[in-house]
């Protein structure tokens, strides 16, 4: 089967999906926040050109029942709300605001995050028992050690549970103060059965990222902003990119960063399909596996 055209604007994103014969998209990288964390969060893209070098002007920048209608339009059938803490004392009260948000907003899966701190194991232990699904680790934004002593028995947890993490670990869009494949690859050695997506394919250090997806089977990469001309400048893919997911395909899963993003959700699906069309080994079997039968595997739905 040919690989479809892929949607040219966001009105085309659901043509896009039929044409693959997929009941829907899944996707398990987007954010969604207490609405005065949210405008925080907006408050701190706005100053983009302060913190990135350049704008990051927010495509959905609207309020939470319109960022949900715009998700059911596109054919989103269940997304990861992920939340993420920048200081002590915030992971406990967001992880039962997304737990919440989960149980009382249709398509949305229970999701968890944590910190470097005492009770860590305490909330997070109680949000696995309630039924998380992804927990959200942001080491760039919490300007924290993945490896922290007070993070191992986290880690142990989520290992025992088979309960996967989200870790933004790599250098992009700025470096962290802990970021960088090489110190999260030591959490990985630590933990080999932990089930990990290196969100943003550990961008910009995409051939590391690989290089840990073939040494961990826990190990997947999102998509988040991958390969779209937004990022092409400050972390463009390697020349063998779609090559290299030829032998990892089934552990891609979609993820957006919808709504934060400086452009329409349809982007990140073209530049997917890009790669589909790119190498024969991937093709529409790719596509179908990382826009929906991956992703819903990762999450359990």
């Amino acid at each position: 089967m040919t690989v479809p055209a892929p949607p040219a604007d966001d009105a085309d994103v659901t043509r896009f999906v039929a044409d693959l014969g997929l009941p829907g998209l899944v996707d398990a990288h987007t954010h969604f926040l207490p609405e005065r964390v949210m405008t925080k969060v907006w408050a701190h893209f706005a100053r983009g050109e302060e913190y990135y070098g350049r704008p990051w002007p927010i495509h959905y920048q609207l309020p939470e029942d319109e960022r949900l209608a715009i998700l059911r339009g596109l054919g989103v059938r269940r997304f990861a709300p992920l939340v993420y803490p920048h200081k002590p004392d915030m992971a406990a009260w967001l992880t039962k605001w997304a737990l919440d948000f989960a149980a009382t907003t249709p398509g949305a899966v229970p999701t968890a995050t944590m910190y470097p701190e005492p009770d860590v194991v305490d909330y997070l232990g109680a949000a696995v028992e309630a039924g998380a699904r992804l927990v959200k680790v942001h080491v760039q934004v919490g300007a924290y050690d993945p490896r922290d002593p007070l993070l191992a028995p986290a880690w142990g947890l989520l290992a025992e549970a088979g309960v996967p993490a989200m870790v933004h670990c790599g250098h992009g869009p700025v470096p962290g103060d802990h970021t960088g494949l090489d110190v999260f690859a030591e959490v990985l050695a630590a933990h080999p059965r932990l089930r990990v997506v290196l969100a943003h394919a550990g961008m910009p250090e995409f051939g590391a990222a690989l290089d840990l997806v073939d040494r961990f089977a826990g190990v997947h990469l999102d998509t988040t902003v991958v390969g779209v001309p937004f990022t092409a400048e400050i972390a463009p893919l390697p020349d063998d990119w779609p090559a290299r997911l030829a032998g990892v395909a089934d552990r891609v899963v979609l993820g957006t960063d919808f709504p934060n993003i400086p452009y329409a959700y349809h982007v990140q699906l073209a530049a997917i399909a890009g790669w589909a069309a790119a190498d024969d080994r991937l093709g529409v079997p790719f596509l179908r596996s990382v826009l929906h039968d991956a992703p819903a595997a990762l999450l359990g739905v």
